[in-house]
């Protein structure tokens, strides 16, 4: 069957007066007309469009003139597939939760499209209420802001209620209302008679060759106890309470009472498209709630939108698209009820004429045609439409504004023969009377709905988050509803829903749920019978056979009615009720964005759902106990062999591919049960919020919580693998986040040890909702038994240590690194298992460069218990086994962590591993340093050499794996540094401590020099960055060993005359680049200084090999202006030494003091200050003397000038002479720097001291 709005007819041939217009069936869609209908004259505006048609319209031919009806046709009470099941003769009693049947087949409009949802019957009840005397008897429910209308007929209530017991209350307080005892309608022959003449009717008029046969006695007699029978029965069967259910022809399971069948039935869709457990097949639920309508149309009356069902038949053919059909005793005028009844029938199903056919005794006198604007004017019945519309309009805002609570039962009621309408709330006067809920009928069928708009809405709260607040209300209102001995699934379902509401930016997975259609039903009933049943109780009221109600009675009790309509002559009056009632604010749920504050409604929510499951599990049996003889195992046997036990079993828990489960679980369950399916899901949720839980208190530097939160996320995930046997790959996936989690706060826990006790407090903190939840977990897995508080050391006997290895607490950094580690490589395997292989794609990578990050971590770890086993070493010894083994587990660590990231290519992270590599093979060539028998250093080892020159290697490859400084600056840079560095030291210990005994001193005088050059290739001078000065440094160091090694190579050189020359040559430009670096520092005063003095006595020793005095005066005068640069070196001194002094809390403060002071100032070395200025001054008083002797001595006249210079030199010398040896280091400073300025000027130094100025 289909639901779109052209299956609802497809008109046949029309027969007028007797001819049969041929032509072709018609077969115009109802949906290709204008649904909308202007009616009298503007008054009233009406639309309707079918929602679902279970048969097409008839094609029929009307009885000739003078048939008689009593006789019936040769098809009569057979199914007709083009009438459907419209007119099979079944009860024309309206069900009584006739509206939910609707409601379940059309979720999508329940809640906020629709006003109302009812039966037509219904509907028209409702809007002659002013015009009719009969008695009204409605329940109504309200779903959001749909109302639910249905009949409610208490007469059948009570009559089961008489066999039940139930609602004895509301017998009572019925009784009091009317002041009378309850009597039994019956039905009177005439009805009887009217029913069967219009059947037999109906099927001429579908086949008019049928030819008549004789009624035989027997055969109405039994079609009138048929009738009677389904009359009485109109209740669902369903519905009995416990002592009818053996009279009831209903199958029913062992176990399984029948309210509840029919509760898991209707879920079962809406539970699928959940991924929540199904209890029933449809199949084994055909008794529930059904739509049993022919048709379901979604009617707009003027602003009223009401989804109804209407059983009425529908004929078309020839020029007549649709037409109603309608029978009628010519003896009979229509009145004007039978008016406003046809009329509405023709407005909800869009007919636009309606058919009279009239007879005499049976007999077919003639046919009328009419249109259906003109019903209102007809004889007799002559009706204003906007008088209806303003009853409807009335009477829909009584309702709105009064029925305002969801899930409860309003009663709308007016006796017959009375004015006054009262709503009852029949609820609250259950409560009231001590009565349980449950006896409702309503109960169920009103939580089940509930239930299924909330699932209808949550597929949508995805989209739009104004549904949150909804979902939340209807979700606990159908669970106040329910009591959860009776309704477990639903309840947990319920809760579940509940917990979805709180988003945890999870990916979607795709709904694998079946449609929330029903279906059609085969058995319905046709409108026609109930039409002249009412006429006959409202125009012959008071006949005592045809109404059991007082018609002059006064109502005595008023108090307990919600709402009163004093007169029904209100409702006719223009917007006398106007709905200001709200149900709820439109706007959304309050959502928290705390996710902490999220992940605990979700988890409050799953605890619920969980204790619904467990109790309708039955209690075979406590939790096993502990055997006594199974020995206990401690927390730490031996970390390593531990974690790679816990590691198998994470991948035994973790694995794809099982088999299903056969047996029952732990607690007792069955797999395949609802309770099973639904276990399943509550566990996952509750991983999931631990998971999300865990995260946050990670982001927020908790790692203690983070590390509890994780434990129980994946406890909850081996409840889940306890129970499922076979694991999805979305779960799956699920599992390795948890596991890379896990790692990344091992690691954490690892590098943040200084808060070991804050840790340890807050893993030990447990709350209520996780102690009940822990307790759920352990009715189903076997490895919930450790405590969570770490001081416990021994493990429950039940447990198996699946998942505590991972989440233990432990004090040993080392230990929680490896478990970091095994967690990372749990994860990875995971990944790249078959299950996991093809949908990894984002995950993988990011799991990569973890492993690849603590693989880096252990490296470094052990690298630095290495290096601190070097330093504890107060004798230089061989290297140790101990030692050894450290470098060997650093560099497998730090070579697979290359693997890692270069199989993500990640360069950056594969440069800081091969440069982390680099420092492991200087660490190496440290320990390899020889020591003499006096614990002095001996020569450069080769063992040192080649760690030194793999070092190289490895920073050599990091810069090939970066390209170039753009790739990532500061990575290129420390990459830079590093290999500069090595390279440095490398040459410096071939400097310092030459290896003469194995090569020449030529062969290491080259390897110092390229060495040399290469590590000022790699000092970057240029960049301006914080190693800017560090750089300089070096290359300032640099040139000064390169000038200090040919300074010595030109003293040594004897023979080689150019070669000679070559080592002078390069001395004197490595002196001179070395103290242009100095002065550009103005932070190495001491080693300005030195290479100063270092200068001034190369030139002091190459004019010592000169004849001529001429040119041992010009090479002094040279080596005066070296000389002079020194008061830049005394100048920063002197800041220095000032101050310290300024800060030291004594005003004056002695040398001795100062030199105290001074010794622990990082930056100025006091002892070295002190022996630089004994070599100065010596080496400044040898030059003054040589100058002024050679200029004194010169056979040269003197020049003016000369003769000036001369006296210069001569007071300098005279005043450094008379200068008192024991003054304090800073006038002695001072002194100095006075006269090396004084000879500035007499040796050209201007430039220079306007560069310091």
């Amino acid at each position: 069957m289909s639901s779109t709005a052209g299956d609802d007819r497809n008109p046949g041939i029309l027969l007028d007066n007797d001819k049969d217009i041929g032509g072709p069936a018609f077969s115009e869609d109802c949906s290709k007309r204008d649904p909308t209908m202007y009616l009298g004259n503007g008054e009233v505006k009406s639309s309707a469009v079918v929602k679902y048609s279970a048969a097409p319209p008839s094609t029929y031919a009307l009885p000739e003139e003078k048939t008689d009806l009593k006789l019936p046709p040769a098809n009569w009470l057979r199914e007709n597939p083009q009438l459907g099941s419209a007119v099979l003769g079944s009860s024309s009693k309206s069900k009584p939760f006739s509206s939910f049947g609707i409601a379940y087949d059309f979720i999508d409009c329940i809640g906020n499209g629709v006003d109302v949802v009812s039966d037509s019957e219904n509907i028209k009840k409702l809007l002659k209420i002013p015009y009719s005397k009969s008695h009204v008897s409605m329940a109504v429910h309200r779903v959001g802001r749909t109302l639910l209308v249905d009949e409610l007929d208490i007469q059948e209530l009570f009559r089961r209620s008489s066999q039940t017991g139930d609602w004895t209350w509301l017998k009572d307080f019925y009784q009091r209302l009317n002041d009378q005892k309850w009597q039994r309608k019956k039905k009177s022959k005439e009805h009887w008679y009217q029913k069967a003449i219009l059947s037999k009717f109906l099927y001429y008029s579908i086949n008019g060759d049928g030819a008549a046969e004789p009624v035989l006695d027997n055969m109405n007699e039994g079609d009138d106890d048929k009738n009677a029978e389904e009359c009485s029965s109109s209740w669902p069967a369903t519905f009995t309470s416990p002592s009818d259910a053996q009279e009831s022809e209903i199958p029913e399971q062992e176990g399984v009472s029948a309210d509840r069948k029919f509760a898991l039935g209707q879920v079962t869709s809406v539970l699928k498209e959940q991924n929540l457990p199904a209890l029933f097949n449809e199949g084994e639920n055909s008794q529930g709630l059904r739509n049993d309508f022919v048709r379901n149309i979604m009617w707009t009356f003027e602003d009223i939108h009401m989804l109804v069902g209407s059983n009425m038949p529908i004929f078309g053919g020839g020029r007549y698209p649709a037409v109603s059909l309608k029978l009628r005793d010519s003896n009979k005028p229509i009145n004007i009820l039978t008016g406003i009844d046809y009329w509405l029938d023709n407005l909800m199903c869009n007919v636009p004429e309606l058919v009279m056919c009239f007879h005499v005794n049976g007999i077919v006198q003639k046919y009328e045609m009419i249109k259906t604007e003109d019903i209102p004017h007809l004889e007799n019945s002559t009706f204003s439409t906007r008088v209806v519309k303003d009853i409807a309009q009335n009477i829909l805002s009584f309702l709105k504004s009064n029925c305002t609570k969801e899930g409860h039962t309003y009663w709308l009621f007016k006796a017959s023969g009375s004015d006054i309408v009262k709503l009852y709330d029949l609820t609250t006067l259950c409560e009231e009377a001590e009565e349980e809920k449950y006896q409702n009928p309503f109960t169920l069928p009103v939580a089940v709905l509930l239930y299924k708009v909330a699932s209808n809405l949550m597929l949508k709260t995805r989209q739009n988050r104004k549904h949150y607040g909804p979902v939340r209300t209807l979700l606990l209102n159908c669970i106040k509803l329910l009591d959860q001995e009776r309704h477990p699934q639903i309840i947990a379902s319920a809760y579940y829903m509940l917990s979805e509401l709180f988003q945890l930016n999870e990916p979607s997975e795709d709904d694998g749920g079946e449609s929330l259609r029903a279906g059609g039903s085969e058995d319905s009933y046709s409108d026609e019978d109930r039409v002249e049943e009412e006429e006959e109780e409202d125009l012959t009221e008071d006949s005592d056979e045809n109404s059991s109600f007082s018609n002059g009675s006064k109502l005595q009790d008023d108090s307990k009615a919600v709402a009163v309509i004093r007169s029904v002559g209100e409702l006719s009056v223009p917007e006398k009720y106007k709905s200001t009632h709200q149900i709820r604010p439109s706007g959304s749920f309050p959502v928290s964005q705390d996710k902490e504050e999220r992940c605990r409604h979700i988890l409050s929510y799953v605890l619920l759902g969980l204790k619904a499951v467990d109790g309708s599990i039955k209690k075979e049996s406590d939790l096993p106990a502990a055997d006594p003889n199974t020995p206990i195992p401690l927390k730490y046997e031996d970390g390593a062999s531990a974690a790679e036990k816990g590691i198998s079993l994470l991948l035994e828990r973790a694995g794809p591919v099982q088999a299903d489960q056969k047996h029952p679980t732990r607690s007792g369950m069955i797999p395949g049960s609802w309770q099973y399916h639904m276990k399943m899901q509550l566990f996952l949720k509750a991983s999931k919020a631990y998971y999300v839980l865990s995260d946050a208190a990670t982001n927020l530097l908790k790692y203690g919580r983070a590390l509890r939160y994780i434990k129980l996320s994946m406890q909850c995930y081996d409840a889940y693998c306890s129970v499922n046997g076979t694991l999805s790959p979305q779960v799956l996936q699920f599992h390795s986040q948890c596991l890379s989690l896990c790692g990344d706060i091992q690691l954490m826990l690892a590098q943040n040890a200084n808060n070991r006790a804050a840790y340890l407090e807050e893993y030990s903190y447990q709350t209520k909702d996780d102690q009940e939840i822990l307790h759920s977990l352990h009715r189903e897995s076997s490895c919930q038994g450790q405590s969570l508080h770490s001081d416990v050391l021994t493990w429950r006997p039940f447990s198996t240590a699946a998942f505590n290895m991972v989440t233990d607490l432990a004090m040993d950094p080392e230990y929680q690194l490896f478990v970091s580690s095994k967690c990372y490589e749990a994860a990875h395997e995971l990944l790249i298992s078959e299950a996991l292989k093809d949908d990894n794609s984002d995950q993988l990578p990011q799991l990569l460069k973890r492993l690849g990050n603590i693989r880096n971590e252990m490296g470094v770890f052990y690298m630095n218990q290495a290096a601190a086993l070097q330093t504890d070493k107060e004798v230089k010894k061989p290297v140790s086994t101990t030692e050894q083994e450290l470098w060997k587990k650093s560099f497998s660590f730090f070579e697979k962590g290359i693997g890692d990231f270069e199989a993500i290519r990640d360069k950056t992270n594969t440069a800081l591993l091969l440069c982390n590599t680099g420092r492991l093979m200087r660490i190496c060539a440290q320990a390899h340093c020889t020591t003499l028998a006096d614990e002095s250093r001996g020569e450069f080892s080769p063992e040192e050499a080649l760690y030194y020159n793999k070092a190289i290697d490895y920073y050599l490859s990091a810069m090939r794996s970066l390209g170039s400084r753009e790739t990532h600056p500061a990575v290129w840079d420390s990459v830079n540094w590093e290999l500069s560095t090595t390279y440095f030291t490398l040459a410096t210990l071939l400097q310092d401590f030459a290896p003469l005994s194995r090569k020449a001193q030529e062969q290491i005088e080259r390897e110092v020099t390229e060495a040399m050059i290469k590590s000022l290739k790699y000092c970057d001078l240029q960049t301006e960055s914080a190693r800017q000065p560090l750089y300089q440094y070096r290359a300032a160091t640099i040139h000064h060993r390169l000038a200090s090694m040919y300074h010595s190579c030109f003293r040594n050189q004897v023979g080689d005359e150019h070669l000679r020359k070559q080592h002078r040559s390069l001395a004197e430009l490595h002196y001179s680049k070395a103290v242009s670096l100095f002065l550009s520092l103005k932070e190495a005063p001491c080693e300005l200084l030195r290479t100063l003095l270092e200068r001034v006595a190369f030139a002091e020793f190459t004019m010592a090999g000169q004849s001529s005095s001429l040119t041992k005066l010009k090479s002094l005068t040279g080596a005066m202006e070296i000389m002079t640069e020194a008061h830049h070196a005394f100048r920063l001194i002197q800041k220095e030494l000032l101050e310290k002094q300024e800060e030291s809390s004594r005003p004056a403060a002695s040398e001795s003091a100062l030199c105290s002071d001074m010794a622990a100032t990082p930056g100025l070395d006091l002892p070295d200050v002190t022996k630089l200025i004994g070599v100065f001054e010596p080496s400044f008083c040898f030059l003054l003397l040589q100058i002024i002797k050679l200029m004194a001595t010169g056979k040269r006249k003197q020049s003016g000038k000369d003769e000036e210079t001369l006296k210069t030199y001569k007071s300098v010398y005279s005043k450094l002479l008379r200068a008192d040896k024991s003054a304090p280091l800073l006038d002695r400073i001072q002194l100095y720097i006075e006269l090396l300025l004084h000879l500035t000027p007499q040796t050209g130094s201007d430039s220079t001291e306007r560069r310091d100025q």
